[in-house]
């Protein structure tokens, strides 16, 4: 029995020593596999760029597809990753922090804040930029973009950067701040990774934003951390996960997060969303109350009435409104189809002198006593009005001179002397525009149109300061419809391609080569057709747009220089300076250099050419103008020489480089011996000045070869070419033909 006992305490003890021998074997194992497997990584990243990092709302945890992808990356590499969010302002800076094993996101490696180099794994995945606009926006060309991004895309703004040099980048803190500059036009477009922008966008108040279609670049989506002997062994290792993570998988985590809606409402966001609802609410609450108020039918009754005085009344002098006075008319003209009506248009020259200097009420005073003076000589067959201000309208039978006698001393001589018998030393002058009604304004009633024909009349009248009305031209009526179809339509003709830059080659008769050429416009008018340049050049100088039209043209020539320059076919082209366009507020010269450096083009390639008035008109600005040009190694020529404007003067002060002498006194009438003596002596005088000279307006063989004989041998004209497209100048050869039938 006892033996028994013995032998089960040894098979006992041999268990248990059998089991704490495979104890302290597994011990260096687990240990091992503790040195290989899910060893902590803590990875620091930004929560402001959601999709990609964010905090949930209700874990706390941070989210995300950067999140999840590298979550998935450092479990296949061995890791058990730990997100912490980055406290300082920019990557740089979290990259020299010791918080932090690795950082994310990266596109590529770069220097920390203290100036250590960084190494990144392999790409993630690729994230794609792309602009947000104001909704119907166009972008300029990318050269001359601005645009806003956050100051924590450090990365990306330096990619961009060697992207596009011309680029203008201003960096915000925040979204909210940068969409505030979008708006206020502070910046073309708004640059961020697209994935952002599918959760950004969905603030409502952002509704006026929209992305443009095409991305403009894409980065790597990369982790990173300081090129060390610990930090290559981390990046070596994250490099197998990343190899290891499936395609499939890293599309899904992508899909999954841009597919749900993550942003959530805040009070603004409700307010914006449903304040006009709210509004109406308030509204209603109101009109209910007022409705309430307003129950007595008489009461209602008195107010519709007192409504529609005010409409067709004018509450100041009493007389019609616009709406009245236009609606009398009709009335009128239906009811006396035969009536020798006119229509006046009057208001009181240098009105706001009057309110400016006696007051206000002495202004109103003086409306109220020529309304009632005027109202005390019309018939019920008449109609006032007063449109606006000091301005009056009168429908009046047209009662020959002795009525417009009649008016003056009732209504006119009272009026302009109604200060002067206060003892105040304020004479008024009444100006009127007068349109005789015809047969056709009976039949088709249009009273604005007859307004306007009026007013256009009356507006000499104003401009004469000889009469104290005038009665309308059609003639003037014409011109200024034409000069509203060309001033209005014109930012409209730039943008649509209706404007087209044409060129006309110029030629070196005695080598029979064509060294250059002039660059013009002509305009494809939606109404007036094609227009030439003397059609809408002076009308544009008049309204104050002819730079707008010059900058247009100033630009296309540089980009055609441009294009021909990468063909390898190096052209010089003049353009043209209006003398509007040089004014001290506009640094010409300066707008020429930084489209030869936009364009990558020299200054020898661009001729300028101003026009001879110019110089005559500001010669102190135009000096300095052209010195300033030279100086930065343009070609200055002296346009339009001898067309009737010259100054002599000029050329003994003004550095100019080239003449382009008009053959005016060629083609014009008069004595052609005395003509030819007078170009032949401008030919001597330039030459003898040393400046180069170029003759325009060359039409016949007969004149091209009078020229060379007496040393001008450069010249542009219809002998030679017309001015053509661009897809026809691009054809040109080197040398120039002369049609038969110009010899």
């Amino acid at each position: 029995m006892y033996q028994r006992k013995k032998d089960s305490f040894r098979r006992v003890f041999s268990l248990l020593l059998c089991a704490l021998t495979v104890l302290l074997l597994a011990v260096p194992a687990a240990a091992s596999a503790d040195e290989t497997d899910g060893q902590p990584l803590t990875v620091g990243v930004p929560v402001n760029r959601c999709p990609l990092f964010y905090l949930d709302e209700d874990s706390g945890e941070i989210q995300g597809i950067g999140v999840e992808l590298m979550r998935n990356v450092a479990e296949k590499a061995g890791y058990t990753a730990t997100f912490r969010v980055i406290q300082e302002e920019t990557l740089k800076q979290a990259l020299d922090a010791d918080t932090y094993d690795v950082i994310m996101p990266f596109g590529s490696a770069i220097t920390s804040a203290s100036g250590q180099q960084s190494i990144v794994t392999e790409n993630l995945m690729q994230t794609p930029f792309a602009f947000v606009t104001r909704e119907n926006s166009t972008l300029p060309p990318m050269d001359r973009l601005r645009v806003g991004m956050l100051r924590s895309l450090g990365g990306a703004i330096e990619t961009l950067h060697q992207l596009f040099p011309g680029m203008e980048i201003m960096e915000y803190d925040t979204m909210a701040e940068s969409v505030k500059a979008l708006r206020r036009g502070e910046v073309d477009a708004l640059l961020h990774n697209s994935y952002i922008w599918s959760y950004v966008l969905q603030k409502p108040s952002y509704q006026d934003l929209a992305v443009q279609p095409s991305k403009v670049f894409s980065m790597d989506f990369r982790v990173g951390t300081l090129d060390t002997p610990k930090g290559r062994s981390i990046v070596q290792r994250l490099n197998e996960g990343v190899a290891a993570l499936d395609d499939i998988q890293r599309q899904a985590i992508i899909l999954d997060y841009t597919s749900r809606r993550l942003y959530r409402y805040d009070i603004s966001d409700y307010l914006y969303q449903y304040g006009l609802v709210l509004l109406l609410g308030v509204l209603l609450f109101v009109a209910l109350i007022v409705i309430a108020v307003q129950q007595i039918r008489d009461l209602r009754r008195e107010q519709e009435e007192k409504l529609r005085q005010m409409m067709d009344h004018d509450p100041l002098t009493g007389v019609l409104s616009m709406n009245g006075f236009r609606k009398r008319v009709e009335e009128l003209l239906h009811e006396h189809p035969e009536a020798p009506y006119l229509l006046f248009y009057s208001n009181i020259r240098d009105f706001k002198f009057i309110n400016d200097s006696l007051g206000r009420a002495a202004g109103d005073e003086l409306l109220r006593f020529w309304a009632q003076r005027a109202m005390d000589t019309l018939s019920d067959k008449e109609a006032m009005g007063r449109i606006a201000a000091d301005h009056f309208v009168t429908l009046r039978y047209s009662g020959g001179e002795e009525q417009i006698c009649r008016d003056e001393r009732n209504v006119v001589e009272p009026v302009n002397q109604f200060f002067l018998r206060q003892g105040k030393e304020n004479r008024v002058q009444i100006c009127s525009g007068v349109y005789v009604l015809t047969p056709e304004d009976f039949k088709n009633i249009d009273v604005d149109r007859m307004l306007d024909m009026a007013l256009v009349a009356e507006k000499r009248a104003l401009e004469s300061r000889q009469s104290s009305f005038e009665f309308y031209n059609p003639e003037q009526w014409d011109r200024g419809k034409r000069i509203a179809n060309i001033v209005n339509y014109l930012p409209a003709a730039l943008d649509s391609g209706d404007i087209q830059v044409w060129y006309q080659p110029q030629v070196n008769y005695n080598t029979g080569r064509v060294i250059g050429a002039e660059a013009l416009c002509r305009w494809d008018h939606s109404k007036l057709g094609w227009l030439q340049p003397a059609g809408f050049i002076a009308t544009l100088e008049e309204a104050g747009l002819i730079y707008d039209l010059d900058r247009f043209v100033w630009e296309r020539v540089c980009q055609d220089l441009h294009r021909w320059n990468e063909q390898g076919q190096r052209k010089t082209v003049s353009v043209n300076v209006s003398r509007d366009d040089i004014r001290e507020e506009r640094d010409i010269p300066e707008v020429f250099h930084h489209l030869i450096e936009t364009y990558s083009l020299t200054a020898d390639q661009l001729h300028i050419e101003i026009t001879e008035s110019a110089y005559a008109e500001n010669p102190e600005l135009l000096i300095s103008t052209t010195q300033q040009l030279q100086a930065l190694g343009f070609q200055v020529e002296m346009d339009d020489f001898g067309s009737g404007y010259s100054s002599l003067h000029m050329l003994k002060e003004v550095p100019v480089n080239r003449i382009k002498l008009d053959l005016h006194f060629l083609t014009s009438s008069g004595d052609p011996e005395k003509s030819r003596i007078i170009v032949s002596a401008m030919i001597q005088m330039v030459n003898e000045l040393g400046l180069e000279l170029i003759a325009e307006g060359v039409e016949t063989t007969e004149q091209a070869d009078f020229l060379q004989s007496k040393g001008g041998g450069e010249m542009q004209g219809y002998l030679f070419y017309k001015p053509m497209p661009v897809n026809e100048f691009e054809k040109v050869d080197g040398f120039f033909h002369i049609e038969p039938s110009a010899k």
